[in-house]
């Protein structure tokens, strides 16, 4: 079932709270890998929405393969991060609280596009591309300070 459709389906698009969970991963060049997001044309970490019955881990990692084609391994928890507030192209919005994940690459390739990306792309730290919302630009802030355990 895909929850969010189906919540969407009672309350339109007024404000809800949504969980996330997405993953920084770094190669072993020590570049961080940025999908150009479809929703909103621009640069964010890969990661999308729980569904029933999954852990934050596993929605980090069950999202990343759909969306890079890579599996990973979770490393550590960089942060939860839950007063953010987003609205959505279609108007839908929510209040985001999203779990972020530094990873590590397992196996698998990267893939060029799919429904949810433009592209896939691997930035050196130091030049990095704005990000999606504040939520993602916190984490990254969070993951170059080495912080860990960070909620806010």
């Amino acid at each position: 079932m895909d929850y969010i459709k189906w919540i969407r389906s009672k309350v339109g698009s007024e404000m809800i709270i949504l969980n996330f969970a997405g993953a920084i991963i770094v190669n072993e060049a020590g570049q961080i890998l940025l999908q150009r997001r479809r929703d909103k044309n621009a640069w964010g970490f890969p990661g999308g929405a729980m569904e029933l019955g999954e852990s934050a881990e596993e929605t980090a990692s069950r999202e990343v393969k759909e969306e890079t084609g890579l599996t990973i391994h979770i490393d550590k928890l960089i942060g939860v991060y839950t007063k953010y507030f987003d609205e959505y192209p279609n108007g839908d919005q929510a209040q985001t609280i999203s779990f972020f994940y530094q990873g590590s690459i397992s196996n698998g390739e990267l893939i060029s596009s799919n429904e949810e990306s433009i592209e896939l792309q691997f930035f050196n730290p130091d030049e990095m591309p704005d990000l999606v919302n504040q939520q993602h630009t916190d984490a990254f802030n969070d993951f170059r300070a080495q912080r860990v355990g960070v909620f806010r």
